[in-house]
């Protein structure tokens, strides 16, 4: 009775001294002295020594996930909390936080495709994906698409291209916003096939589009590009079609109805985070 009364004692006052390594921990290493009769100091080193050691790895963590979201480049306050999905009835958020786990699609090589008008909600959703991602140990890369066109048209001139995409492969998620807005010539347009063809089946992308497929001749002038582009997008990949209003619509109807100077209750669409895949998205 008074053994079970001072192990209560005991995780209570690891509690309060904030040492969760020990507190896991102890009781393995007690039954260990008990039977290879350590000494106290022995007892007591081995666990510092645990507790040292489990705060190392965590605070090793914790310096990784910093590095990897400053080199994400996410968009600021885009988190999954600040998402209203029940402004978007057909995302299921228990599917978007499936997805945020990331192994049951991007150790494949899988794709995540957003497809929908403007304002409804696809940046800010990817990129609070993103951030997920990320927390949870994935390399993310956030990049409006014809930002990134452009850099990689200027490695093409500088003869660097197969390097600059390699450089990309570091990235588990390669996050292209707004695809149909690139509305370049063939020449810009092809760095993008080759992209997408360089990381098909290897590296993950999501893809956040206000066009839907049929209309992106627009951006690929090749019709035969277009078809291999969409196909090497799809061909592994989760879809998501955001047919909602515009959230940017929906907050000045709602500014002008309770008058200037009120908090917006919507997030904007550049509040979204990125997700993984799930139930109640179209599989290709």
């Amino acid at each position: 009775m008074s053994e079970s009364i001072d192990s209560a004692r005991l995780m209570l006052l690891l509690n309060e001294l904030r040492l969760p390594a020990i507190k896991q921990g102890w009781s393995t290493f007690a039954e260990r002295a008990d039977k290879e009769s350590w000494p106290a100091a022995r007892f007591l080193a081995s666990l510092a020594e645990h507790e040292v050691a489990e705060h190392e790895v965590a605070e090793r963590d914790r310096r990784r996930i910093e590095r990897h979201l400053v080199e994400a480049r996410l968009l600021p306050g885009k988190t999954l909390d600040s998402f209203e999905f029940e402004a978007v009835p057909m995302i299921s958020k228990a599917h978007v936080m499936a997805i945020c786990a990331g192994d049951s699609w991007i150790d494949k090589g899988a794709n995540l495709l957003l497809i929908g008008g403007p304002g409804g909600g696809k940046t800010h959703l990817a990129s609070a994906i993103g951030l997920a991602l990320v927390e949870n140990g994935w390399r993310v890369l956030f990049a409006r698409t014809s930002d990134l066109v452009q850099k990689l048209q200027v490695a093409r001139r500088e003869l660097g291209l197969e390097a600059a995409i390699n450089r990309l492969d570091r990235f588990h998620l390669l996050i292209l916003d707004d695809l149909a807005y690139v509305s370049k010539d063939q020449a810009e347009t092809s760095v993008l096939f080759e992209l997408i063809s360089a990381r098909y089946e290897r590296r993950s992308m999501l893809v956040t589009a206000n066009q839907p497929f049929g209309a992106w001749g627009k951006v690929f002038p090749d019709p035969a590009m277009t078809l291999a582009a969409v196909d090497r997008l799809v061909h592994h990949a989760t879809i998501f079609e955001i047919n909602v209003d515009s959230y940017r619509r929906r907050a000045a109807l709602e500014r002008k109805q309770k008058g200037a100077g009120r908090p917006l209750k919507h997030a904007t669409v550049s509040d979204f985070e990125p997700v993984t895949l799930r139930d109640n998205q179209t599989q290709i």
